[in-house]
């Protein structure tokens, strides 16, 4: 263990050196050199007169939200004598299981290309290149066949490599109970109880006021509703990350919320940030990859099958191409225990100095990622815009859901807090639920794989993703998950089979969040369907 002093050196020198490399430093480098020529700067208090102007000018606070971006984002410095990996993820269990899982994803890739006769990428001829160009943001009115085409995996492929990681040091008749063996998920990693998650929570209290939630709360919903308003806008103005995210725990409204989450996640839309996507454009029109038919195909099995997104088409297309193209993302491998998959130059297989990351930003899009955009099309409707923002929203938080891992935000530990909370408040339920054969992980998963993209009502989705981005975990996703269980705990009382079970659990959107007094007895404020 480091101790204090020297966790918080290595800390400071790991975001000097990032932040020298952005565009961010050199703009306010230039600043600070351009001022001195300024009559108010003087000679002999030149450091806080230079300091003073940086402050007033705002560029001060956009230096305090790049600092408060990288505290979120990368990782707290190792001990000096870690092994990398263990940045990455520091149970050998977890990266091997990882591993292995990589390997069936790349296998599943290359058997398809294989078989299909199709390259992993190859450069458009002229005309396609034309064609494209034309048709950019119409690409939704295309019906290629995609017949032949198939998911490398869907998210119960996943859920398998779940249930069967085992931790090979772990005796598990150390457990204090039997009830840790009902359920799917049989790691020993740690969470939080109840009570420790009514303190993390305070803000999800019945005693405090909630935006688009208006029964439950001691708080008369119309007053607390133009406060709340008056105080986002204040906050939007003063243009400050860390007021904007602790802001978003009580919700955001609609018409604040796209430049507060925007806020939170400092994705400025600047002009290099267009130009970012412009070149990135530019890669899909002169190359075609293999992954844009999964990505085709993946749009056309989900969100253009949904009632709220398939407007969207055009933009998830637009975004998703990019994003499979965007080397930027390759970044967030340092801190996910996943590793980008590699292919080669044919002819060169197997050669180390031939080998490049495929697709170049490191994903394989699977059965449902586009999921992760649609939500967002609501917020924005510039393409560099959204764009910024959902990489944002994905190397902060929506890897961390299809990869394995210990993270107390990782999909493993979501699995595992879903399951305890039904375990602990709801064991009669549980019990009987896995004794027919239907264990409630296997009907809720699909909903936490996706943070319930597609089956909340978008109003209320995008209200759930205000608290994610709040209180930067995706914990609330598990406790959601176990109150619609125990909201509909009578009627799965009465169920037979796993078939019945679903039936009797219907797309929780059918319902609104409230934060009422549930089974779970988390009273400050467990999501529940009403």
């Amino acid at each position: 263990m480091m101790d204090e002093g020297t966790e918080l050196s290595l800390t400071i020198a790991q975001i000097v050196q990032r932040l020298k490399a952005t565009h961010l430093h050199s703009q306010i480098e230039r600043q600070a050199k351009e001022c001195l020529h300024r009559p108010e700067i003087q000679l002999e208090s030149l450091k806080e007169d230079v300091r003073n102007f940086l402050k007033a000018s705002g560029w001060e606070r956009k230096l305090q939200n790049a600092v408060y971006r990288e505290l979120h984002v990368q990782p707290l410095p190792s001990h000096p004598a870690a092994p990398p990996e263990h940045a990455k993820e520091p149970l050998a269990y977890m990266r091997k299981a990882q591993v292995n899982w990589e390997k069936r994803i790349l296998k599943s890739l290359n058997s398809m290309c294989t078989e299909l006769g199709v390259p992993l990428a190859r450069k458009r001829p002229a005309v396609e290149q034309k064609e494209l160009t034309n048709k950019w943001n119409e690409m939704g009115t295309d019906e290629p066949d995609l017949s032949r085409f198939r998911p490398v995996y869907a998210p119960k492929d996943f859920l398998e490599v779940l249930i069967s990681l085992r931790n090979p040091n772990h005796d598990s008749s150390e457990e204090a109970s039997a009830k840790s063996h009902w359920g799917l998920i049989q790691v020993p990693l740690h969470d939080r109880d109840i009570p420790q998650m009514r303190e993390a929570y305070s803000e999800l209290s019945l005693t405090t006021g909630q935006l688009g939630i208006d029964d439950h709360t001691h708080v008369p919903p119309d007053l607390f509703e133009s406060e709340h308003t008056r105080i986002g806008k204040k906050v939007v103005n003063e243009q400050d990350s860390a007021a904007a995210q602790q802001y978003s725990r009580q919700g955001c409204p609609t018409g604040l919320r796209a430049d507060l989450w925007a806020l939170i996640l400092n994705s400025t839309n600047e002009p290099e940030d267009v130009m970012h996507y412009e070149q990135l454009k530019a890669g899909v029109i002169h190359h075609d990859l293999l992954v844009d038919n999964l990505i085709y195909k993946d749009v056309k099995l989900t969100a253009s099958n949904d009632d709220y997104y398939f407007v969207f088409e055009d933009f998830l297309y637009q975004v998703l191409l990019c994003f499979s193209r965007d080397t930027a993302v390759l970044e967030h491998f340092s801190y996910n225990s996943a590793t980008p998959p590699k292919s080669y130059i044919q002819g060169k297989v197997g050669v180390e100095e031939f080998a490049v990351v495929y697709p170049p930003n490191g994903v394989i899009p699977f059965h449902g990622f586009s999921m992760y955009v649609a939500p967002l099309c609501f917020l924005y409707n510039e393409p560099s815009k959204l764009y910024s923002v959902f990489r944002e929203m994905y190397v902060r938080y929506f890897f961390r859901l299809h990869s394995v891992s210990s993270s107390t935000s990782g999909i493993v530990s979501l699995c595992l807090q879903f399951e305890r909370l039904l375990q602990t408040h709801l064991p009669q339920l549980f019990y009987h639920l896995r004794e027919i054969g239907a264990q409630p992980l296997r009907i809720a998963f699909k909903w936490m794989v996706r943070a319930f993209s597609g089956y909340l009502s978008t109003d209320q989705l995008l209200l759930l993703w205000d608290r994610i981005l709040g209180y930067d975990s995706l914990e609330i996703v598990a406790v959601l998950a176990a109150a619609v269980f125990a909201f509909r705990a009578e009627n799965l009382m009465e169920v037979t089979s796993l078939t019945s079970a679903e039936v009797s659990v219907p797309r929780p959107q059918a319902g609104r969040l409230s934060p009422t007094h549930t089974h779970t007895g988390f009273h400050s404020g467990p999501w529940l369907l009403k």
